[in-house]
């Protein structure tokens, strides 16, 4: 059996092929091994480098990091997360895993889906407004999904703030009525210093707007009940979710309660669906023909073999405009890591840098860098077959138009002996085609993420779920504005020029 040693040398010694001459050769069988349909999504990977000898480079490499065994370990709920030594369930959230874990999170819905019959029941009074606390996992996902799929949702008005800076509630305040309003803090261990500071300048805005009772406004959202109930929030106003739920793969949790209260639980059930059909393929398929590890070998050939530090991830679909931000954290906080499972320096690029933008906006922005620029940037495209408006026709069939011109110009080039004017061409690209956004599709496009997140780290060797590399900087933060670390010269001085000291 090949080793990862042995897998990676042949990697170094693989020579890519233009990707004109891959698709002319014989187009129907790339079209073949390189396009998939998921869950009703179309991926497609014909524009990128991959060929037969580098998936099977790729797939021995798979074989050797133990892919199947790791896969295994995910889903049956074992220590998934060794540096924690715990598992990592989102999965079971679900409906896949472990079955007392999935039990468990199944019965935790249920909790969340009384929570949100009360509310309509009118138990907290006249509720229009809810105001979503918290940050990184515990904010992207909300936000992604109340935008994506709350647009013409007249429910309830969600605001998701996650920035400490008083401005962000500023702004909400200032729409909001207390009164109408009901607040969610949300934060795995309840213990963020941003998001409970967020927390309590809402209680103070609640008390001060002569609201009754403003602690019975707040709901928490936490893998720490009993730290909420210290902070003041009554036990049956707490939606626990489970700890070996990671932050940044929350949003099928109780994370998920604002999307749930303002698309309806019908489709919150549906995207709970729509990842499970995702889930579903990633543990059963193998090799190249399951699209997550296919997208990781893709990543790998990028980042490990053409030495491309970033990747640019463009929705052509304004309700996917925070895709790209919900996946800066998924992928760099995931896997962002320099040392391996066996706590050996890893040796190798590990995430790309991810990046991105929105439909014709970035082509007017960052495409000349894309199409003429010296760096060798894989760009991602998401788009759907349906609009989400009433518009004329050639508004969609422009944005559609756009989107695919845009990979088959990155890839075909136009020569020209005036330098400024010569596109080199041989860019690759990947796109992914919705029917819809929906909440079965996005819940299914973002547990294949996820999934592709998991893959990359095995082809790695490396952990995804641990994010050490966060908590430093925070930790200094408190140290600095408590006064209780001795920081080098320029550091006070800069403290000092800030705050007027």
């Amino acid at each position: 059996m090949t080793t990862a040693d042995q897998a990676w040398r042949a990697f170094a010694d693989w020579q890519p092929h233009k990707l004109t001459d891959l698709i002319a050769t014989d187009p129907d069988a790339r079209l073949q091994a390189l396009v998939r349909s998921v869950a009703d999504i179309r991926f497609d990977f014909a524009k990128t480098h991959l060929d037969d000898a580098a998936v099977a480079i790729l797939s021995d490499l798979a074989a050797a990091q133990d892919f199947d065994g790791r896969r295994k370990t995910l889903f049956s709920g074992g220590i998934a997360n060794p540096t924690e030594n715990r598992a990592a369930e989102h999965s079971a959230e679900r409906g896949d895993g472990a079955p007392d874990s999935v039990h468990r999170a199944q019965a935790l819905h249920q909790r969340m889906r009384m929570m949100i019959d009360a509310i309509e029941a009118g138990a907290f009074g006249e509720i229009r407004h809810l105001l979503h606390i918290g940050i990184g996992g515990s904010a992207l996902g909300p936000d992604l999904l109340v935008d994506a799929l709350g647009r013409h949702s007249n429910r309830y008005d969600v605001a998701v703030v996650s920035n400490v800076d008083g401005a962000a509630l500023d702004e909400v305040f200032a729409k909001f009525s207390p009164e109408h309003t009901l607040v969610a803090v949300a934060s795995k261990t309840f213990t963020t210093t941003e998001t409970l500071m967020n927390a309590n300048s809402a209680l103070q805005w609640l008390d001060e707007a002569g609201v009754d009772d403003p602690l019975g406004r707040f709901i928490a959202l936490t893998a720490m009940p009993d730290r909420a109930i210290e902070w003041g929030i009554d036990e049956t106003r707490i939606l626990p979710f489970n700890e070996t739920v990671g932050g940044r793969y929350s949003l099928w949790s109780s994370i998920g309660f604002p999307a749930a209260l303002a698309l309806g639980w019908d489709a919150f059930e549906d995207m709970l669906e729509g990842a499970a059909e995702m889930d579903r393929h990633f543990r059963l398929a193998n090799g190249a023909d399951n699209i997550c590890l296919l997208a990781a070998f893709a990543d790998q050939l990028y980042a490990n073999r053409l030495g491309c530090q970033t990747r640019a991830v463009f929705a052509y679909d304004e309700r996917l405009r925070l895709l790209p931000s919900y996946l800066q954290q998924l992928e760099m906080e995931s896997n962002g890591k320099s040392v391996t499972l066996a706590g050996e320096a890893l040796g190798r690029h590990s995430a790309a840098i991810t990046w991105g933008g929105v439909g014709t906006d970035a082509q007017h922005a960052v495409f000349q860098l894309l199409h003429q620029g010296t760096n060798l940037v894989p760009v991602e495209f998401v788009v759907a077959r349906e609009p989400d408006h009433l518009l004329d026709d050639a508004h969609h069939e422009t944005l559609v138009a756009n989107c695919i011109a845009q990979g088959a110009a990155l890839m075909a080039g136009r020569a020209s002996e005036d330098g400024a004017r010569n596109y080199p061409g041989d860019r690759p690209s990947t796109t992914i085609l919705l029917d819809q956004v929906t909440p079965h599709a996005l819940g299914a496009l973002i547990a294949f993420y996820e999934h592709r997140v998991f893959a990359n780290a095995v082809l790695l060797g490396i952990n995804p779920f641990d994010q050490f590399g966060v908590e430093l900087g925070k930790d200094m933060a408190k140290g600095l504005a408590e006064g209780t670390i001795d920081f080098d010269p320029a550091t006070q001085a800069l403290m000092a020029a800030a705050l007027g000291e």
